[in-house]
């Protein structure tokens, strides 16, 4: 923890003493007067002018009503404010991205008589018109604390399935008919090591034993066998009881939400698929377990270090096997390399901190939540966390070609100062002008409610972050502000995950937004019909690569240009956008070439010719 976090907290919050000690994170005060929370204030550098492209907040007309639970009801338990999350995907196979919504319960014990659902599935019948499918679907009763959610093809029978993380036993849920889900949890054995206690609420109040809390998780194939394998983050070791042991008030009054910096870390958990329906955890194995010990003595306790929340698999060095990158809250993040282990296996080694992507604060570690990676420039990929508040993004960009090192491009990106004020949580790249570009949303929030009351320059709700990628290096990023990208899109939220699928099969990528406690947001894209755009649904042979193709490496040369986009697993904070690769082409009317590099190691690459834009191409492996 920095010096200056822990002065902080002096004459602004009364800290009674438990297992641990308040709120100061909350009154991380920089050096200089923060950014307003308002959206961006032009750079002067840019060479090009922001395009004006609107978003339009269209969820009423669109028939989607979620209303996130978290369970609050007045103890403030930390997992009621670091929800939730939203899938984007194809769950009935007719060309629409749907919805899957993921939300809390009520606590057990709790006087409610209304138990909402936890999950919202929301299938697209066009024309940006959805409707409700949670119950026809077989996930009306489905009651669960949930997190994070991750959509792949587990079983390879071309119909995509999803895992869902939780405060307690997680789930997978089995895609049967493209029409229902199957509860799969137990034969998989994904659930993890405990559950929520069925106590009535003074029990619950006064538990003891951590409750496992999940976070993000991720689909991949680690080790290249055709089978999607799972990666689960944990946040902390919490329970109840721990939780309410440490005493933080606002001007000594009000409970405030607790901070990571008080409850011990975690452990992520690696499931290696075996058949297509069962599991075996291999974190230990695979080497994702992470621990330091506790003073020199041989004897010393070995303490977890995760407080993971968000996490990426990307080929950050081109070898052909994905590694993971996951960002930890106020500890140093993770990189897990992926490399041969005994007997042919796979395992990672963490390298997180000697490549540049541990500590890229001087050695501080930073309050890392979503992450994405994505290649902002041509042969240039970097990896963006979305960081707590007055702290900017990190923008680790990697120094050159297949070569593992990284150093945070933040400032001459032109990303550190707009961002630094807001409080950041969901965050993806997205080219949402079509002009071949990855531009940057950011989806913005606070844990504390009351946070005015302790720093007048932060409020609960914040409105999200839009960066348009110029292009130019003098400065890649510029912040959109609502006169170019609309006031939709700026209203505040209690911001958590952010998706991004077209909707509405209109060539140009709309957005979903998550907020804790409050109405998700869907906003269509109205971008002008100037630039074009190729869409690619990847189709593996659910042999030698996984069907729903995660992991692929997708080039593309047209214009005089080259485009490199990967088909990712989840991504950003706690969601998963659409599996279908698009890329803008600016003003190139087709695809010279397009070369995939299929995930598995067997695979072969696949070069298809003058593919023409505006449309939506399915490319099988194997196939013309």
């Amino acid at each position: 923890m920095s010096k200056r976090r822990s002065i902080a907290v002096v004459g602004f919050i009364v800290v009674a003493v438990g297992v641990g000690f308040g709120v100061y994170r909350f009154l991380d005060k920089p050096t200089a007067a923060p950014t307003p929370l308002t959206p961006g204030t032009p750079h002067l550098r840019a060479a090009v002018e922001v395009p004006t492209v609107r978003f339009t907040d269209v969820t009423r007309e669109s028939g989607v009503a979620f209303r996130h639970e978290n369970g609050a009801f007045g103890k403030k338990l930390l997992p009621e404010t670091m929800g939730g999350g939203v899938a984007c995907f194809d769950y009935d196979g007719d060309g629409k991205p749907d919805m899957l919504f993921v939300g809390g319960r009520n606590w057990p014990g709790s006087t409610n008589e209304k138990q909402p659902p936890s999950l919202k599935l929301y299938r697209n019948t066009g024309n940006f018109t959805f409707e409700d499918a949670t119950e026809v679907a077989g996930l009306g009763n489905v009651v669960i604390y949930g997190m994070g959610v991750a959509v792949g093809d587990f079983d390879n029978d071309g119909r995509p399935d999803f895992f869902v993380s939780c405060v307690g036993r997680h789930r997978l849920f089995r895609n049967l008919d493209g029409k229902r889900f199957e509860d799969v949890t137990d034969v998989a054995s994904v659930g993890g090591p405990g559950q929520l206690p069925d106590v009535n609420a003074e029990q619950f109040l006064a538990w003891k034993p951590p409750i496992p809390f999940g976070s993000s998780c991720t689909f991949l194939d680690y080790d290249s066998d055709g089978r999607l394998d799972l990666f689960v983050c944990h946040y902390v070791t919490w329970s109840p009881a721990s939780d309410l042991s440490i005493t933080s008030t606002v001007t000594g009054a009000t409970r405030t939400y607790q901070q990571p910096q008080q409850l011990d870390g975690a452990q992520c958990a690696l499931y290696r698929n075996l058949d297509g329906t069962r599991f075996e955890d291999v974190s230990a194995k695979a080497k994702v377990l992470v621990s330091d010990k506790e003073g020199t003595d041989a004897n010393a306790r070995q303490r977890p270090v995760a407080k993971a929340l968000g996490v990426v698999a990307c080929d950050a060095d081109s070898d052909g096997w994905p590694d993971l990158v996951v960002a930890n809250d106020t500890v140093r993040n993770f990189f897990f390399h992926n490399q041969p282990g005994p007997d042919g296996t796979r395992e990672f080694k963490e390298v997180g901190y000697p490549i540049g992507v541990g500590y890229p604060d001087n050695g501080t570690p930073r309050g890392g939540m979503g992450i994405d990676w994505g290649e902002f420039s041509p042969r240039r990929p970097a990896i963006v966390i979305a960081n707590f508040a007055n702290e900017p993004l990190t923008f680790l960009d990697r120094d050159r070609p297949g070569r593992l090192l990284f150093s945070d491009a933040a400032q001459s990106t032109g990303l550190a100062g707009p961002s630094r004020a807001a409080l950041k949580f969901g965050t993806c790249f997205f080219d949402y002008d079509n002009d071949g570009c990855l531009d940057l949303l950011v989806c913005n929030g606070h844990i504390e409610p009351e946070i005015a009351k302790i720093q007048a320059s932060q409020s609960y709700a914040q409105p999200p972050l839009l960066f348009w990628n110029t292009g130019n290096p003098e400065c890649y990023f510029e912040p959109v502000t609502a006169a170019k990208g609309g006031d939709d899109l700026f209203r505040p939220l209690v911001g958590r995950g952010c998706a991004v699928a077209d909707f509405d099969g209109d060539g140009d990528q709309d957005i979903v937004l998550v907020a804790n406690g409050g109405d998700a947001r869907l906003l269509r894209n109205d971008a002008p019909r100037e630039n074009q755009f190729l869409r690619f649904n990847l189709r593996g042979d659910g042999v030698t690569s996984n069907r729903s193709a995660i992991g692929a490496v997708v080039t593309i040369e047209a214009g005089g240009k080259a485009f490199t986009r990967d088909v990712a697993g989840a991504r950003g904070y706690l969601s998963h956008p659409e599996l279908v690769v698009h890329v803008g082409l600016g003003t190139a009317v087709k695809a010279d070439k397009v070369t995939v590099r299929w995930p598995g190691k067997t695979a072969i690459p696949q070069t298809w010719e003058n593919l023409e834009a505006g449309k939506t191409h399915i490319l099988t492996q194997g196939g013309k």
